[in-house]
């Protein structure tokens, strides 16, 4: 195993009828910035029921963020956050509004325009405003890392930063917040932490026994619920269990001390920026295909993925690998999220386009040993079509 430090300082409050801890987390003094998406916090009546508990504080709201947070909607919210005085963040979605928020919490305090956050993945990041999330959509499991991703709309840059400052102080995961979701967000969701579970366990061994029963069971669990979201959309049990294990998928605990993959998630990235696809939709074409075109390199992982997740024991190494594969793209697609860049209207002829911002963004030297380089790249896109 790899010399590793874990840490994570954001406090949980989960399970139902937690919100009442809004209260006590945030200073009664603050000047909050209540930031949202496109609405459904507003007409599900959880807007409401924020501002109900923090009645007294000095509050303003920012809208409108979107599914992929862009830079111009962010710099907005940051020309308000100066102008008002915030003094403290809260997040109140799903990962696109954690991530912006995120974003927004350390341009706020930046002299330079917050752009230079992406240019540095934010290592440029000295300090941040504190921020509180109120979950409403599991998924990437942003309300429990340090990390997010915001796209230029302009240029089509789509960039990951990360910082120790971006943390948030404290996430209220209720899941009942989760079962007004339309089925294209479940199934989204259930793929979002699918992958990044796949990101770091399916590299090579490194006899991390306890990540990777860790792992296994993360993945066990959304493929026994995720279907089950779908199909009874009102089980608090099911909500729950997916709810925390997106949470517990990227929270830094399954990838201490493992090596890490994450050329999915830069491939993918590239196609929402170009195509608009959602972010979901783009790991779930993008993994089926990766995994086929570097069977060989991830071989001993994905004969374990085969026979520990998916029970397969029989038949050669090849043809364990070649089922394991194919489960993986059959269950996204029982979430209904399909898998190939054909049933999004994409063809071959965007490949060049993929390629080309891979390389703008030095994505040349992609996956847990840096091996995948644009000619693989180029492999697995065209794997993808």
């Amino acid at each position: 195993m790899f010399d590793f430090t874990f840490y994570n300082p954001t406090r949980i409050h989960f399970g139902k009828d937690r919100m009442s801890a809004l209260a006590k987390e945030i200073p009664a003094d603050a000047r909050v910035m209540i930031l949202y998406g496109g609405g459904s916090v507003v007409r599900t009546g959880v807007l409401d029921q924020v501002k109900t508990i923090l009645q007294g504080r000095h509050l303003s709201e920012f809208g409108g963020i979107e599914p992929n947070p862009t830079y111009e909607t962010l710099s907005k919210a940051v020309e308000k956050v100066k102008a008002d005085g915030t003094d403290y963040l809260l997040a109140v979605g799903g990962g696109s509004v954690i991530d912006g928020t995120k974003y927004i919490a350390a341009a706020a305090l930046m002299e330079d325009d917050g752009w230079c956050i992406l240019e540095n993945r934010g290592r440029n990041i000295q300090r941040a405003l504190p921020i509180g999330v109120v979950l409403t959509l599991a998924a990437t499991g942003s309300e429990m890392n340090n990390g997010g991703v915001v796209t230029r709309a302009a240029t089509h840059d789509k960039i990951g930063f990360s910082s120790l400052h971006c943390f948030p102080r404290f996430a209220v995961l209720d899941p009942t917040k989760t079962m007004t979701l339309p089925p294209r967000q479940i199934g989204n969701g259930v793929v979002d932490a699918f992958v990044h579970v796949m990101e770091q366990y399916l590299t090579y061994p490194v006899d991390a026994k306890v990540q990777d029963r860790f792992a296994e069971g993360l993945l066990l669990t959304l493929i026994e619920d995720g279907p089950r979201a779908l199909a009874t959309p009102d089980n608090y049990d099911v909500r729950a269990n997916l709810m925390w294990t997106a949470s517990l998928a990227l929270n830094g605990l399954i990838g201490a001390g493992v090596p890490q993959d994450w050329a999915t998630h830069m491939i993918g990235h590239e196609i929402t920026a170009l195509y608009g696809l959602d972010h979901a939709q783009t790991l779930a074409i993008v993994l089926p295909a990766l995994l086929d075109i570097r069977r060989e390199q991830k071989a001993a992982k994905l004969l374990q993925y085969a026979e520990r997740v998916w029970g397969i024991h029989d038949g050669s190494e090849q043809e364990k690998i070649t089922a394991a594969i194919a489960k993986t793209r059959a269950f996204f697609e029982s979430l209904q999220v399909k898998t190939r860049l054909r049933d999004y209207g994409i063809d071959e002829s965007a490949v060049p386009a993929i390629l080309a911002q891979l390389e703008r963004h030095g994505m040349t030297k992609l996956g847990e040993k840096r091996e995948i380089t644009l000619d693989i790249s180029e492999q697995i896109v065209r794997g993808c079509c």
